[in-house]
């Protein structure tokens, strides 16, 4: 069985912060590579690798390891930083927005969709709200999904 990664040929938006953690995430699985090797090597002496589970887990492992870092070494090298907007600007990539949407408040850092992670308050600028915010106001309101949004700050 063969296996194609895609590799990204796009300049990909980063933050300071997201092109840091991918930076550490790099290191801890390059840090990997001598655990993973071993582990091979010790499987491998338990004999017949077509039934040797720990040696095909162990292969997995390093397959997931190293696309990772060929994924996440393409994403550094393609990465332009995003620079925050001033305060009081239109919203831009790299702005932090408190909206009220419906009643209820939510803070969102806007982001490429590399770093982008809901549950962490990032969304990208591609993602359906991320397309509708860009370029507002502090102040601005708008429809969105039926609901009234409201920019309440930058």
């Amino acid at each position: 069985m063969i296996d194609y990664l895609v590799v990204m040929k796009k300049t990909v938006n980063l933050t300071a912060a997201g092109k840091a953690d991918l930076e550490k995430e790099l290191a801890d699985l390059i840090a990997q590579r001598p655990a993973i090797a071993e582990r091979i090597a010790t499987a491998r002496a338990f004999g017949d690798l077509s039934e040797n589970q720990e040696y095909t887990d162990a292969r997995a492992e390093q397959k997931n390891v190293e696309n990772r870092i060929i994924e996440i070494e393409d994403i550094l090298k393609n990465a332009v930083l995003i620079k925050a907007p001033r305060a009081n600007d239109a919203i831009a990539m790299g702005a932090t927005v408190v909206i009220d949407m419906g009643g209820k408040e939510f803070t969102y850092t806007i982001v490429g969709p590399v770093e982008a992670n809901p549950l962490e308050g990032k969304i990208s600028h591609e993602s359906p709200i991320g397309k509708e915010l860009m370029g507002r106001k502090a102040g601005e309101e708008f429809d969105f999904n039926g609901k009234k949004v409201k920019i309440k700050s930058l």
